[in-house]
């Protein structure tokens, strides 16, 4: 036998942020702008129903959609309730590059906390990555009411455009799926009162 033996392969990375990636295909759960702009490829999309959290605009955000001086909000999610989006399905050669992906998008922060949980996705139920709100984080949004919501939200503008364009874009999509939000949509009433009056 001659020459040197090859190099081993690296093993691939399975954990991230305490996160273990699951084996084979992945499923990934949007319910804000990973609705319109999952920015992954995917095998499959089908709407999904995720029980034991709701989404809220409870995150600050500072640089895509606000500013440190004048912050927006993005979408979490919260414990409770129930929550209806998007099921994305990644085939198992593309998930590390997902992963890979989704933490640069979703997790600069770490304001998020990735879990698997299970959705139903027609009469499957499969468990699929979702991005919940970590409450202790500095960017987390307490307590807000819904006229302060409005507030951050009507004056909100970041590198990605005006904070009331990722509120009106999750609706457009949530009744794309036949899903009528409707504390969204009387947030999103607010906000276009706040915006006419500040323009008038």
């Amino acid at each position: 036998m001659t020459g040197a033996l090859p190099e081993p392969e690296p093993l691939p990375q399975r954990v991230r942020d305490g996160f273990v990636v699951p084996e084979g295909d992945l499923w990934v759960f949007g319910y804000g702008s990973l609705m319109w702009n999952p920015g992954f490829s995917y095998q499959k999309s089908a709407p999904a129903l995720l029980r034991g959290y709701h989404r809220a605009f409870c995150i600050y955000s500072h640089r895509h959609r606000g500013t440190p001086e004048q912050p927006g909000l993005v979408l979490g999610l919260n414990r409770g309730g129930a929550c209806r989006g998007i099921a994305y399905r990644i085939a198992k050669h593309e998930v590390a590059k997902t992963i890979d992906e989704l933490w640069v998008r979703e997790m600069p922060r770490r304001v998020y906390m990735p879990r698997m949980l299970r959705v139903a996705v027609g009469p499957e139920s499969v468990h699929a990555l979702a991005f919940v709100a970590d409450p202790r984080h500095y960017a987390y949004a307490s307590r807000l009411g819904v006229e302060q919501t409005a507030h951050l939200i009507a004056h909100g503008k970041g590198l990605r455009g005006p904070n009331v364009d990722y509120l009106h874009n999750t609706l457009h999509h949530l009744r794309e799926l036949g899903v009528r939000d409707h504390a969204l949509e009387h947030l999103f009433h607010l906000v276009q009162g706040l915006m006419a009056h500040h323009k008038g």
